[in-house]
């Protein structure tokens, strides 16, 4: 269980570490050049290849077992913590309640966000298919 929650942490870290770089770029340049939605339409190809290639890379470095339950409490580990990090950041940073987040999550930006969030809760166990232990 050890080496899920060091899995999880660290797919967290990556993760969020670069989808806060690149939306600093999207709410500050971008989104004021062409909307919101383009915006995270354009951000999001680039999260994708982080969330693959951390997806990929980090559960060997951490020794974690390649089986399917252990890679999915990795991608689901992973994505409460984004979650709490990013309901906490959206209230203390953006200055969004609660309720507000939510909402977003019902525009065109917030289903390519939703989109994200399950393509990284999944990646792990996608990215490692074929090293799956049996």
């Amino acid at each position: 269980m050890r080496r899920v929650v060091l899995s999880s942490l660290g797919y967290f870290a990556i993760v969020f570490a670069a989808g806060f770089g690149f939306g600093t770029v999207r709410v500050l340049w971008l989104e004021p050049q062409v909307g919101k939605t383009y915006a995270v339409a354009c951000e999001a190809p680039l999260l994708a290849i982080v969330i693959f290639l951390a997806a990929r890379s980090l559960p060997a470095r951490l020794g974690l077992e390649m089986r399917v339950w252990p890679l999915c409490l990795m991608g689901l580990g992973a994505l409460a913590l984004q979650q709490m990090a990013d309901f906490v950041l959206g209230i203390f940073l953006r200055g969004m309640p609660a309720a507000e987040q939510l909402a977003y999550l019902a525009t065109p930006a917030g289903l390519i966000y939703m989109g994200l969030l399950a393509l990284f809760a999944g990646m792990p166990l996608l990215a490692n298919f074929s090293r799956l232990g049996t």
